[in-house]
């Protein structure tokens, strides 16, 4: 049986206690294209230590003008609402995993 509960807000997501590692993407961006199998082996290899969402700036321009997101991809790690890391571009997995690594 499927739960029928709203989703959570972008806020909620971020606010716990588990990093949060959120890519700020666009569907017509050839660089967040790169970044999506990155991304699922980040999520692969640390599993529960990390929970990987993705914002479409093009649909959610709130959340993207909230957090200055001026261009794509850029990816944001929260922990309890708090932004701990940004970076804007391409990021390397391995590069990527020591920064989760370092907020757990």
């Amino acid at each position: 049986m499927q739960s029928t509960s709203k989703p959570k807000s972008f806020h909620e997501l971020i606010s716990g206690e588990k990093p949060v590692l959120v890519d700020f993407y666009a569907t017509w961006c050839g660089p967040c294209k790169t970044m999506q199998p990155v991304l699922e082996e980040v999520a692969k290899q640390l599993g529960s230590q990390v929970k990987v969402i993705k914002v479409d700036v093009d649909k959610n321009p709130d959340a993207a003008n909230t957090y200055q997101v001026r261009g794509v991809p850029t990816l944001i790690l929260f922990k309890k609402g708090q932004s701990l890391w940004r970076r804007s571009g391409v990021v390397p997995t391995h590069e990527l995993i020591n920064v989760v690594k370092q907020h757990t």
